[in-house]
């Protein structure tokens, strides 16, 4: 699999400022310097806090590490979106280059207790809302493995900077694939936990007061699956149920079409491999389940939802505007959809999915949502991907995206999706096919 860093993962890291290998000083400055020599050409990590960061560090130093600080000295970033005291929120808008964060994110303030340190925050695309991390307050994010690919969006800066070796973890947020196909196009992990588990406070619109948006939750980026389920854990609003996983014996369900798109030849290549090792480990993979919501109305009830939660309600470029009525009938497709991957995961432990229907793209002038990708040569309309997002996002499921694989020297990911809460057991199991992978 395609590799641009062998720098520590924020496990290992946190193992090694234990043992007194190094100091958090030490770990701080190592990733302050390895952004110093990277990031020019990728410009991931747009806004920097290093004073800050080497305050923190001493402080770290002097107290020693916690009994409940599992990232005691690990130095990370977190999306550019996040409430960080004394730096920008601006979400990519020239308009918003001057709202200044007063206080910290709660999820901020929760790897901090962990004995994190945030050396800086990173780029994103305007509102949040492309595959790219572009924007004219920082300008463009290049993919670590190809700069004139795009490391995805919107938490694209956060994935590019693991990927690249400048820091270990990321912290970033994710409506339409924002965590997992930045993952998926860096060659690195990602977690889109179940909806809700998470708190959003301080991760809000410029203007805006951090009201919980719909379908929107945030999650962890890094180099490793110990690392997700470490950042998982500290962030959590309230524990959550954990089980044993085992691919031997455990029941998959591979879906690699939609009936609004599929996936690129070789791609679906890659994630059929991944499922024949699954079967030689003694896992059964099926194909086909009547037991699948219908995923045609499933996705154009998670675009309308989407659209709505973007605009803030606002009437469409068409003039069109939704209604209250319009809003309840979308909840009550919402809590069936629901309903109907509860019984499917009621047959199959977890379900496997592409994170989009190609690798990373060429970059694009404009949202790419607006445009065309080329998939084995045709050029599509890209906005139908997002299925491959809102197969999970609309009903609320937890995926972690793993790196399986690559196709033409560019990295691919893959969804391993399960019941609501079950967000430790997809991290588990993702870690497991991961092994498989490497063994």
């Amino acid at each position: 699999m395609t590799q641009v860093t062998d720098e520590l993962t924020a496990t290992e890291l946190a193992a090694q400022i234990r043992a007194g290998q190094m100091t958090v000083r030490d770990a701080t400055e190592a990733a302050i310097a390895r952004i110093g020599n990277l990031n020019e050409p990728i410009n991931a990590v747009v806004v920097r806090d290093f004073e800050k960061a080497r305050e923190s560090a001493k402080q770290l130093d002097a107290a020693g590490p916690g009994e409940n600080q599992p990232l005691f000295g690990v130095p990370m970033t977190v999306k550019e979106s996040f409430h960080l005291t004394g730096t920008p929120s601006t979400w990519g808008l020239e308009h918003a280059r001057n709202n200044f964060a007063e206080a910290d994110a709660v999820v901020v303030q929760r790897l901090k207790r962990a004995g994190a340190v945030i050396i800086g925050k990173t780029n994103v695309p305007p509102e949040l809302a492309d595959w790219q991390s572009n924007n004219p307050v920082y300008g463009r994010t290049n993919n670590p493995h190809d700069p004139g690919r795009s490391p995805g969006g919107s938490s694209g800066g956060g994935a590019a900077a693991v990927a690249a070796g400048m820091v270990p973890c990321e912290y970033g947020s994710d409506i339409g694939g924002s965590i997992r196909v930045p993952a998926h196009y860096c060659g690195i992990w990602g977690h889109k936990p179940t909806f809700d588990v998470i708190s959003l406070e301080g991760h809000s619109y410029p203007g805006t007061d951090s009201a919980r948006p719909a379908l929107s939750v945030c999650g962890p980026l890094a180099r490793s699956a110990e690392d997700l389920a470490t950042l998982l854990e500290v962030t959590l609003d309230h524990p959550l149920a954990r089980r044993e996983v085992r691919i031997q014996g455990a029941k998959f369900l591979l879906i690699d079409e939609q009936p609004m798109t599929g996936c690129a030849r070789a791609y679906r290549a890659e994630l059929d491999r991944v499922a024949g090792k699954i079967e030689d480990a003694g896992g059964q993979v099926e194909r086909r389940s009547e037991l699948l919501p219908d995923l045609e109305q499933s996705h154009a009830s998670y675009l309308k939802m989407l659209n709505i939660a973007m605009a803030g309600g606002l009437p469409a470029p068409d003039g069109t505007q939704a209604t209250v009525r319009d809003w309840f009938d979308l909840c009550d497709i919402q809590a069936r959809i629901t309903r109907q991957w509860r019984d499917l995961f009621g047959k199959f432990d977890f379900v496997l999915a592409p994170v989009s229907s190609t690798p990373a793209f060429p970059h694009h002038d404009g949202q790419i949502f607006q445009s065309d990708i080329a998939v084995d040569g045709e050029s599509l309309p890209a906005a139908p991907q997002l299925a491959w997002a809102g197969i999970v996002t609309f009903p609320g499921l937890p995926s972690t995206v793993l790196p399986v694989g690559q196709v033409d020297d560019m990295p691919v990911g893959m969804q391993v999706i399960g019941d609501k809460l079950e967000d430790f057991q997809t991290i588990e199991a993702a870690r497991q096919i991961g092994a498989l992978l490497t063994g």
